[in-house]
């Protein structure tokens, strides 16, 4: 396993980002530890206007992780390109924008205004959220369509500077996850993000009775590893076998330790996102930084 990352010309710290959403705009993380240990630190996904999210309860933890259902609450183009950009400047991060929207063009436009910011020097790549709802096709996702996928990733392209990477990000359950993937290379993304989890439902349940929260939405943490892991896999043999153009592979999907960043890391990955693991733990990103980087010790010994 290699450990030197390098995405579109930008060699990271290390392998070990946070994942989309799970480490807020990165205040609260950096009482905890130095948010520029970080391979990259990873934004919530940025929309035109600012969007308030679903009401509570959004999230409710299951045995194996945590399902959740948060419609991409965040302050809007304008306000990130200000504010939240100038202050992850100022602490040094390495930044990976998760961007999103209903539509080709307002991606697009979420590029260009982010782009336009005074801030946007700390910026490395764009993450293309490819899971969320396609507006002109009702019920479907933009990484569950090639050809929509692909346009999404074209438009952003076609804001950013030639310096910039742009990485789609697409969930391991989309039915043609290699088609997808390819079309979306070929449309310029740099890098993949695959750590979208399955859909699921985790139910408050007393003496037999439904009660209290239910949320239906998608599942993340360590139910979802060995899926990541099949995913990633697929990915980096369809790779190998000449069946799309290479690209860097990032797995997300139950990080929550060293051993489960080496199990995405040996069957493709060049990187890993940790996620949920932070809500319970929220020095886990640095954490799998280190013990990455100690000395293995012998089976024997």
């Amino acid at each position: 396993m290699d450990p030197t990352v390098v995405i579109r010309g930008h060699r990271l710290r290390n392998a070990v980002m946070t994942a989309s959403g799970c480490a807020g705009w990165g205040r609260e993380m950096n009482r905890f530890f130095d948010l520029s240990r970080l391979g990259a630190f990873v934004t919530p996904s940025v929309t035109v206007s600012a969007q308030v999210g679903t009401d509570a309860p959004r999230i409710l933890e299951t045995p194996a992780g945590l399902v959740w259902d948060t419609a991409l609450p965040n302050p809007g183009a304008a306000v990130v390109a200000v504010r939240e950009l100038a202050w992850l400047g100022s602490v040094g991060a390495a930044v990976i924008l998760s961007v999103a929207g209903g539509s080709s063009s307002e991606f697009a436009e979420v590029a260009q205004r982010l782009r336009a910011s005074d801030a946007f020097g700390c910026v490395i790549a764009l993450e293309v959220n490819l899971t969320v709802g396609n507006g002109s096709t009702a019920g479907s996702r933009f990484d569950e369509d090639a050809l929509a996928a692909a346009t999404v990733v074209g438009r952003v392209r076609e804001q950013l500077p030639r310096d910039i990477a742009v990485v789609a990000k697409l969930a391991v359950d989309a039915p043609d996850l290699v088609g997808v993937a390819a079309a979306c290379v070929e449309a310029g993304a740099d890098a993949l993000t695959i750590g979208h989890g399955p859909a699921g439902m985790a139910l408050q349940v007393h003496a037999g009775r439904r009660e209290g929260a239910t949320v239906v939405g998608r599942v993340s943490g360590p139910a979802t590893r060995p899926q990541a892991a099949l995913a990633v896999h697929g990915l980096h043999q369809a790779m190998i076998a000449g069946r799309m153009e290479r690209a860097t592979i990032i797995g997300a999907g139950g990080v929550r330790s060293a051993g489960d960043a080496r199990e995405l890391l040996s069957v493709g990955a060049a990187a890993v996102q940790v996620g949920s693991a932070t809500f319970a733990d929220p020095g886990a990103p640095v954490r799998v930084i280190d013990d990455l980087a100690a000395p293995r010790r012998s089976r024997t010994a």
